[in-house]
């Protein structure tokens, strides 16, 4: 991340006018627009090469695929730029925060509020972020989950996977499920930076080094034993992901 000069940007909309107009913004602030992406498609191909750029402003609702959607298939699999969502609809910061966004516009955006934003985003944004996420003051690798009336502290290493119900993330341990104070996926890699982790479906965080066993199913997928009696699907895209991680 930047912390003086110009920011490096792109942007997806399907809208070319606000296209045009936040385009115009950017380049008035001194950005730099490196990509213009036009639906979810194009945003998905554009994202897989990893690209170096300092923010990707996105639209929520676009042709192909929303931006969650994006965003959903692409999991761990891509170190993903810090996200500034624009779009007319309020009630989705919330999901967007649960995926790390360091802003969230409403259109028409001001100028001001732009400027704002960008301000963050030289300031690393995305980084502070990701610093207050929940136990990061905390002993490394060990968190509290939820046992009855109190709460016992699982050491990571023993996690096979987390898993997202209704906003709940929820630990398994040993075969067992925890309840942690974390509500997604997001969440607990910002709990955890640098570990191995990869989303193997949409709610479902495997950390590789817990898996036991590993057989190709149809269409490209897999399936892990991760404990006794417990295996888990493993999506088509994560797949090929997983193979190489596993040294397959």
């Amino acid at each position: 991340m930047k912390t003086h000069g110009h920011l490096r940007v792109a942007q997806a909309e399907d809208e070319p006018l606000a296209r045009k107009r936040l385009a115009r913004m950017l380049q008035e602030a001194g950005c730099e627009v490196v990509a213009e992406l036009p639906d979810g498609p194009a945003l998905l191909d554009w994202l897989r090469t990893e690209p170096d750029v300092d923010a990707l402003f996105l639209d929520i609702y676009m042709p192909g695929a929303t931006s969650f959607e994006v965003i959903g298939e692409l999991g761990s699999l891509v170190n993903l730029p810090p996200l500034v969502f624009v779009t007319a609809h309020p009630e989705h910061s919330l999901r967007a925060f649960d995926v790390a966004a360091v802003d969230y516009l409403l259109k028409p955006v001001e100028p001001e509020r732009l400027a704002r934003t960008l301000q963050r985003l030289k300031r690393g944004g995305a980084r502070a972020q990701r610093a207050e996420a929940p136990g990061a003051g905390a002993i490394p690798n060990r968190f509290p989950a939820r046992a009855g009336e109190g709460h016992v502290f699982l050491d990571l290493k023993r996690v096979s996977h987390f898993e997202v119900v209704t906003e709940v993330a929820w630990a398994w341990a040993q075969g067992k499920r925890y309840r942690t104070s974390w509500r997604s996926l997001a969440e607990v890699e910002n709990a955890f930076p640098g570990s191995s982790f990869i989303r193997i479906q949409r709610h479902i965080l495997l950390r590789p080094e817990a898996v036991l066993a590993l057989r190709s199913v149809f269409g490209g997928r897999a399936e892990v034993r991760v404990a006794e009696g417990i295996d888990l699907e493993v999506s088509r895209t994560a797949t090929p992901r997983l193979k190489d991680l596993l040294g397959m």
